[in-house]
Parts: structure tokens; sequence; C-alpha cells
């Protein structure tokens, strides 16, 4: 397939930022994003493309297939990720306090509560992501020496964190979807921009001597972020 069709099938972003590399990305929606140098000749973007696509075929396949990357039903069988697991959607015509648990390897909603599921599983996840979140950055913060000033929960959908001036860490509730070693490579990333606000190599080289596989992680992001959606 030629740049030109490849091109319709995806967004290509020429970027001036310093050491861009070639990458590309499925976004929640299903649309494909190539990120380039901005003078990357076309000829090596065709090539980029040519080499790439049927990993790009297969991801929007595994969409279609398993709904992944699309807006959820909340229909009993569907399934919901967790920690990088996914576990199947039981609806329970029974009264109960608590809207939505994860139990026994499923997740069970009471059905007075269906038709606003959505907003149930995002306080779920907000609350799980309150929780586990904050004692993790308070033991990765104690083991590295950083402080961070606070933490707040976003709803963020591709900014999985960020870290402000005044040190304060935001993360979004998505990446409770997504694998453990995954969720502190967002964590550690955050923290080590404390002290370090950009991403020059001082920067890579301090998350590197924590996570020697980090990019194992931001690859991971990069190819299944389409996935942490709901």
């Amino acid at each position: 397939m030629p740049l030109e069709e490849r091109a319709a099938l995806c967004q290509v972003i020429r970027s001036r930022r310093r050491r861009r590399t070639f990458s590309i990305q499925i976004r929640e929606n299903g649309k494909v994003v190539c990120r380039v140098p901005y003078h990357a000749p076309a000829k090596a973007v065709d090539q980029f493309l040519r080499e790439k696509w049927p990993w790009v075929e297969k991801k929007l396949a595994e969409q279609k297939v398993f709904g992944e990357g699309v807006e959820k039903a909340f229909v009993a069988g569907e399934t919901f990720l967790y920690l990088g697991e996914s576990y199947p959607l039981e609806i329970v015509d029974e009264d109960g306090r608590i809207p939505l648990e994860l139990s026994f390897g499923r997740f069970i909603l009471r059905k007075k509560y269906q038709s606003r599921a959505r907003d149930v599983f995002i306080e779920w996840y907000k609350k799980e992501a309150k929780d586990r979140l904050g004692e993790r950055v308070m033991f990765l913060s104690e083991r590295l020496s950083l402080r961070p000033t606070g933490l707040r929960i976003t709803s963020a959908r591709a900014r999985w964190g960020s870290c402000s001036h005044r040190n304060r860490l935001c993360f979004s509730w998505r990446i409770m979807m997504a694998p453990i070693e995954v969720i502190d490579y967002v964590l550690i990333h955050e923290l080590f921009h404390i002290v370090e606000k950009n991403h020059s190599p001082r920067f890579w080289s301090l998350v590197e001597q924590i996570l020697t596989d980090y990019k194992k992680s931001r690859r991971w992001l990069r190819e299944n972020g389409h996935r942490l959606n709901l």
C-alpha cells in the first residue's frame, strides 16, 4: 500500500522536537497516529509504515474481536481490564450497598445500577487509583527520596501522568487497567520529574537506574493505550 493510501487511514505528524524518532500509536477511538521527524523524507515514512502496517492491522482486528478501544456496552459477559487482566462482567438482580465489586475473578454489578454503569465503573476505578496509587507513590517516594507535594486522580484519556512545577503529581484512573509493572513505570517516570522537568538523557538515565527495562513499559503503553478505555 503506497504512502498516500496509508496516510488516508492514519495521521502522520511531523515533529520539530529534538531526538524525535519514528513511532506509531493506535488511539482509543481506533485512529492510527504516526509521529516522524520533521524533515524525514517521504520514502522513509513510507518504509516505516510499510513495516509497521501488519501490526496496525492486527491491533485494529483485535479491537473488533475483543471490543477493546471502543466504548463498552456494560452487558453480561463483557470484559474489563484491571491491573493488566481481563475480568468478565456479571449482572445480579439483588440488593446491596456496593454497586460494583471485583470478586472471584469477575466484576459484579447490581442490576439497578446498570443504566449508569459507566459512571459506576469510573468511580470504582477512581477509588482504586486513589487508594492503590497513593500507597505506591508513598512507598516509591520514600525509596527514591523524592517528595511530591500532592497527588490527584484525573480522567485524562492519553496523558497517563504529569508532574507540575510545584511537584504535584496527577495520574489518570485509566492506568489502573494496565499491568502492575507499567503502572510502576508511570509512577516512577513522574516522580523523577520532581528533579528533572524534561526528558533529557539525564532524566532517562535516572529512570533506567530503577527500571532497567522501562522501554518495554513505554512500548506497552504506545501499543495498548487505546485499550485503557470504557
